[in-house]
Parts: structure tokens; C-alpha cells; sequence
């Protein structure tokens, strides 16, 4: 019944028009990105072929690439996430889910994949470019799957929190407000924070993701992904317990 609910919600997502807008200005920026960063590696290259163990386009290209990326997905997964549920409420299609046989653990769970495998596109159209580099010579494959590893990490947990605030409201344009600034929040504190152990560590899903981006896989890492997305599943499953019984 889960994989039935997120299919549903994926397949809703891709016969919204603004959807495909969104993806496309999405692939833009991230071909933008990626030749911006090429053209730079093509100038400085000259220079790094006197080096004994110059950096190669992984590290120059892709790791950049990965790094904007995620950085994208901060501001369009709360635009995909707003009508997961405050949608439904403001059109009151979602007393029909309620009446379902499916538990609200179900609910959530359906409507977080959906959206993930939505987002699991943008993953896939940078995975494309970084092959695509392929053609000119050889590639760190290893660090391009770390890389693309951290992507659905932060995927994940931008997933979880956004369907969170889609939980909070009726208003699918409060919640793409409340997802934002609970993205740019962690992200702020981050900046603000000069250090690596600090509390910023632990709350900005993007100070996670330098590990991944480096190349280095870190168990602290991955668990504090699967936390974060199941610590905000979880509210948005108690949320809307409250609202099923009319609190």
C-alpha cells in the first residue's frame, strides 16, 4: 500500500506542468554550473600538468557540481513538497485518505517516497553530466558515488522536514514558507558557525554532506541522515494523528 501511495504521488507530480517547469530550470542551472566549472578546469589545466598528483575533473568538476546541487534542492523541494498534504486539505481531499485502510505511518511514508523519487530525478541528471565527462578521460567513479550517496542523504532529510511543514498548515503557500526557512535556518546556522563540532554540525543536513562531497564516507554521516529523516516523519505522523482526531 506504501509503493500504491507513493506511485500515486509520483505520478501526480509528473502530470503537473509546473513540476516539469521547475525540473527543467533545475537541469539549467546545473548544466550552467557544470560548464562554468569545465571552462575553468580547461584554462588552469596547463598549469595542473606540472603537478606530481594534479586534481583531476572529478574533484574539480563533478565535486563542484554535486556541492550546487544540493544546494538546489533547498529551494525546490519545499515548492514539490507544499501540496503533499496542505493540498489536499485546502481542496478537502484528504478526509478520503483518512477514510483508506492505510495506517497515517502508511500515509506519511507513501507521500515521503513519492516526493523522494521525485527528487531522485535531479539526483539522476547529475549523475548524467558527471558521465558525461567520461569521454574526455578517466574519472574517480569511486568518489562520484560517494557524492551521489550524500545527494540522497540530503534528499532525504530535506524530504522529511518539508513534508513536516506541508503537515502544519492548510495553506500550501505558508507551507512552502515554513519549509524554506527551516532549510535556510540550519543552512545559516551552519555559516554562522566556525566550527566543525559545533551545533551547527549537527543540525545542517549540508555540513553532513561535505564528507560525501570530499569523497569520504562517515558512518556519523549516514546516521545522522536516517535520523533526521525519521525524527521528521515521525512529527509529521504525530501531526497528523492531531489532525485526524480533530486537534
Amino acid at each position: 500500500m506504501i509503493a500504491t501511495l507513493a506511485a500515486k504521488e509520483l505520478r501526480i507530480l509528473f502530470f503537473t506542468p509546473f513540476a516539469w517547469v521547475v525540473l527543467a530550470l533545475l537541469q539549467l542551472i546545473m548544466a550552467w554550473v557544470f560548464l562554468v566549472r569545465l571552462d575553468e578546469f580547461l584554462n588552469i589545466q596547463p598549469q595542473y600538468a606540472q603537478l606530481l598528483n594534479p586534481p583531476g575533473v572529478t574533484e574539480l568538476i563533478v565535486a563542484p557540481l554535486c556541492a550546487a546541487t544540493a544546494i538546489l534542492f533547498m529551494a525546490v523541494t519545499p515548492i514539490f513538497a507544499m501540496r503533499l498534504v496542505a493540498e489536499e486539505r485546502r481542496q478537502r481531499t484528504f478526509s478520503l485518505l483518512l477514510s483508506s485502510p492505510l495506517s497515517m505511518t502508511e500515509i506519511v511514508l507513501g507521500k515521503f517516497l513519492g516526493l523522494l523519487c521525485f527528487l531522485g530525478l535531479g539526483i539522476v541528471l547529475c549523475a548524467l553530466l558527471a558521465v558525461s565527462l567520461a569521454a574526455g578521460g578517466p574519472l574517480d567513479w569511486g568518489m562520484i558515488a560517494t557524492n551521489l550517496l550524500g545527494l540522497l542523504g540530503v534528499a532525504a532529510s530535506f524530504a522529511a522536514i518539508c513534508l513536516y511543514a506541508s503537515c502544519l498548515t492548510a495553506h500550501p503557500a505558508l507551507a512552502a514558507f515554513i519549509a524554506l526557512a527551516l532549510l535556510l535556518g540550519s543552512w545559516l546556522t551552519q555559516l554562522a558557525s566556525g566550527t566543525v563540532a559545533g551545533l551547527a554540525y549537527w543540525l545542517s543536513p549540508l555540513k553532513h554532506f561535505e564528507n560525501f562531497n570530499k569523497g569520504l564516507i562517515d558512518s556519523t554521516d549516514i546516521a545522522y541522515f536516517c535520523i533526521y529523516a525519521v525524527l521528521f516523519l515521525w512529527l509529521a505522523t504525530r501531526r497528523l494523528n492531531r489532525y485526524r482526531q480533530g486537534q
